[in-house]
């Protein structure tokens, strides 16, 4: 079957990435129609998808796998989007017995057109998805589902540095997490060159930050370590070679890479990351990038090597 390619872009060629239309709210309240408590939400992610990876470690971190349940798709997506089937880390939909997300999203609004993305949140109570904008349903865990976090769980988005953490997500989102993809589904050299130069730069900046301080914004993790590592897990593996980042691998930066192993050996960061998932579905669901679908042995990193940061 013919892989459903993830992109639009513009008339020069530029990626443009679909706009996130299903935007409810989950307020602790219940203000919004959707009221946070135990048991009423799920989750829907996809272990390859760097979008979903950022919900799995969020809620992993809060303690709130007893409060929204979670389920995984297939890695592999065709035309038909994602799907549920049984198989290594993935398995059927347990809440409404779908066969690919496309269900619940039509169920939500059978008018939807556009991708079945993940992470997606539904909610038992209506019988419908809240959200499918991943950087809202991190939020909604951290400032909404207060209540129900863990003993001791971290502060991911204290309110005294949340202009400083948008801050730099904003632009780690442009030139980093969506300037990968700005690169590997360029449809014109000039809209290539401008995501790449643009993607490195945002790097060397990354590397010196992180050269003066242990972490992007404060001096523990905040949401914008976990937005940023998500990307950085998956750079060497499949970004650097599948979607043409090559001017440096994430290993070639002192700083980068001692940061991001130090996360990926924190207790809920390295334990959700599933390189098997991860290079599966990028190598064989984006064909046109690569038609004959081999997926790559390498590289061979290890992450679990002193990183140097303490």
């Amino acid at each position: 079957m013919t892989a459903q390619f993830p992109a639009e872009t513009s008339a020069q060629g530029a990626f443009v990435r679909q706009a996130y239309t299903i935007r409810d709210r989950i307020t602790a309240d219940g203000s919004s129609g959707f009221r946070a408590e135990p048991g009423r939400y799920h989750l829907y992610v996809s272990l390859a998808c760097p979008w979903a990876h950022r919900a799995i470690i969020v809620r992993g971190l809060l303690g709130l796998e007893p409060v929204i349940t979670m389920s995984v798709v297939d890695p592999i997506r065709d035309e038909r989007g994602w799907a549920f089937r049984e198989g290594p880390g993935h398995g059927p939909d347990p809440i409404c017995g779908f066969e690919f997300l496309s269900e619940a999203y039509l169920r939500t609004d059978p008018s939807f057109k556009g991708r079945y993305t993940v992470p997606c949140l539904w909610d038992r109570v209506t019988g419908r998805l809240v959200t499918n904008n991943y950087p809202d349903i991190t939020i909604d865990f951290e400032t909404q589902f207060t209540a129900y976090h863990r003993p001791g769980a971290p502060d991911l988005y204290p309110e005294s540095l949340r202009a400083n953490i948008d801050e730099i997500n904003r632009v780690v989102y442009e030139d980093v997490n969506n300037g990968v993809y700005k690169a590997g589904f360029a449809a014109s050299q000039q809209a290539y060159e401008a995501a790449v130069v643009a993607l490195f730069a945002r790097l060397d900046w990354l590397e010196e930050r992180l050269g003066r301080q242990r972490y992007l914004v404060d001096d523990h993790v905040t949401e914008a370590d976990i937005r940023l590592f998500t990307t950085l897990v998956r750079f060497d593996a499949v970004y650097f070679g599948h979607f043409k980042c090559n001017l440096r691998r994430i290993v070639d930066y002192p700083n980068l890479w001692g940061y991001a192993r130090e996360l990926f050996q924190r207790p809920g960061f390295g334990e959700t990351v599933n390189f098997d998932h991860i290079k599966r579905h990028y190598y064989m669901t984006h064909e046109q990038l690569n038609p004959s679908r081999i997926v790559p042995v390498g590289p061979l990193v290890d992450w679990n090597s002193p990183h140097g940061r303490a």
